[in-house]
């Protein structure tokens, strides 16, 4: 039985764990062949074994989003190793400035979460972009947060540049559609290391809001949050451009808290 990604190459920003882990993973055992691109090259190497030994295609490169030419080199090191590329995952965000107070941003706090989150996947998509329309079925998939989705408070600078990556998202949709290619975000709520953080700290408000979920659980980074971009990725989606998919047991949901 031909899998669903057979042949493919997908680049994978921040698959050094939760998310994009996940997401290579269950794109990897569809048949794609995956190039995670990450900063912290020791958890990299990790899940670059871990895919390895589950018989994927898979390579590492270093890449900090937030640095242009850094985006440059891990587009054309996908170029070079595998030929060409046929998917493309923003998933690489900075966490470690994301929740304070409104008016204790700062400027410098606020272009961190643009550069990571924004600048990263706008320069990524440019880069990458004459390769998935040579490729005639191009797949943009950004990471999002219904952190921006619900303007969630303390969020203020990472829902606003996740909010702009959605924007741009559908822009790039109805710019490129022409040429094949889809461009969709997903909205997760899962198990990932940075969900675990918040869920140990009562005073982030996750012990709150968890209990309200209709599905009263975190989902799952491969099962659930990455085989919905397996299916983003694969012809059976080739219909579906410019969307946000929440993948979050209804915590975006309208009306909900």
């Amino acid at each position: 039985m031909t899998r669903r990604l057979q042949g493919k190459v997908a680049i994978i920003t921040g698959a050094s764990q939760g998310v994009g882990r996940g997401i290579a993973l269950a794109m990897g055992k569809e048949g794609a062949k995956i190039v995670i691109a990450v900063r912290n090259s020791g958890k990299g190497e990790e899940v670059l074994q871990e895919l390895r030994s589950a018989g994927i295609t898979a390579s590492q490169v270093a890449c900090d989003v937030s640095v242009k030419s850094a985006v440059a080199h891990a587009v054309q090191f996908t170029v070079a190793t595998y030929g060409g590329i046929d998917i493309l995952v923003n998933n690489a965000h900075d966490t470690r400035f994301i929740q304070a107070p409104f008016l204790e941003w700062t400027d410098e706090t606020l272009k961190n979460q643009f550069d990571s989150g924004f600048m990263g996947a706008y320069w990524f998509m440019r880069d990458s972009f004459p390769y998935l329309k040579a490729c005639g079925s191009g797949r943009i998939i950004n990471i999002s947060s219904g952190a921006g989705v619900r303007g969630a408070a303390t969020f203020l600078g990472y829902a606003a540049s996740k909010e702009a990556q959605r924007a741009m998202t559908r822009v790039a949709a109805r710019e490129w559609g022409d040429f094949g290619i889809t461009c969709n975000t997903i909205c997760p709520v899962a198990d990932s290391p940075t969900m675990a953080e918040f869920v140990k700290h009562p005073e982030l408000g996750w012990q709150d809001i968890l209990p309200t979920l209709p599905i009263k659980r975190l989902g799952s980074c491969e099962h659930e949050v990455g085989r919905t971009a397996v299916f983003l990725a694969s012809p059976d989606a080739g219909y579906i451009t410019g969307h946000t998919i929440s993948v979050d047991g209804g915590f975006t949901m309208d009306g909900g808290r």
